[in-house]
């Protein structure tokens, strides 16, 4: 029997339909394209390498996001969860792909670190995410700007029902102009393609999350080989602030 649309989730299933499998990295296929780029991490990718983000660091030292329940979307190899967990926060994870996760499990197990992995998507409907939420912190390093332009209600969605009261949201992205592609969204569905990701601009991360208190928006720093951080200037570094309910 042929699927009939319903519901919002219908619409947006749909739409995932629209790209081919080999060129959609969030939904057809996505686990197991994920799988073979994390399949061998001697490859001289600049985020396999064991770094937090320098932004997130950065957020700590000056007190701007303070302990609490953290959720890192799109974690990957687990670099940032580990930090956070390292920094005292209780630490949820989740990733598409089952190497990543494999990955990022064998991490926290050489840091004695306490980190909950959970493989899946992370924008399934209510109750999905790996402890439930709410959290004090959602970060996201590269996965926002992976999703087609219809997935951002998805994220929306998550962002209101996660984040708690007071929380904060922090992410790091393609910035226009520098990597990702900059076609208006109609063309991804034209294309049926998403180019290797999305890129952004200040005005539009604004607009996109402007239900949430801008803190901060800059390009990550350039950071060299032999820092302790990881940093390229590539990417947009954003912080934002749900206010606390009266």
């Amino acid at each position: 029997m042929d699927r009939n649309v319903r519901s919002l989730d219908d619409v947006l299933g749909l739409l995932d339909g629209l790209f081919a499998p080999e060129a959609d990295r969030w939904t057809v296929g996505a686990a197991s394209w994920w799988d073979g780029f994390y399949a061998d991490p001697s490859k001289p990718v600049p985020f396999f390498v064991a770094k937090p983000d320098e932004n997130l660091v950065s957020y700590l030292d000056r007190g701007l996001i303070t302990g609490g329940r953290a959720l890192d979307l799109g974690c990957g190899p687990g670099r940032n969860a580990l930090h956070l967990a390292s920094r005292g926060f209780e630490v949820d994870a989740v990733d598409l792909s089952p190497a990543a996760i494999a990955w990022a499990e064998e991490r926290a197990r050489a840091a004695g670190a306490e980190v909950r992995f959970r493989c899946g998507d992370a924008f399934a409907p209510a109750g999905s995410e790996p402890g439930g939420g709410p959290y004090d912190l959602i970060y996201d390093s590269g996965c926002f700007h992976h999703l087609p332009p219809h997935r951002r209600l998805s994220y929306l969605a998550l962002l209101d029902r996660a984040l708690a009261p007071g929380g904060h949201f922090a992410l790091a992205c393609f910035a226009s102009g520098e990597m990702g592609s900059e076609l208006p969204d109609a063309d991804f569905y034209r294309q049926s393609r998403l180019h290797g990701g999305l890129a952004y601009t200040p005005e539009s991360l604004r607009w996109i999350f402007s239900d949430l208190t801008e803190v901060e928006l800059r390009r990550m720093h350039d950071e060299p080989p032999e820092s302790p951080r990881y940093g390229e200037p590539f990417l947009w570094t954003a912080l934002f602030r749900r206010e606390a309910q009266p």
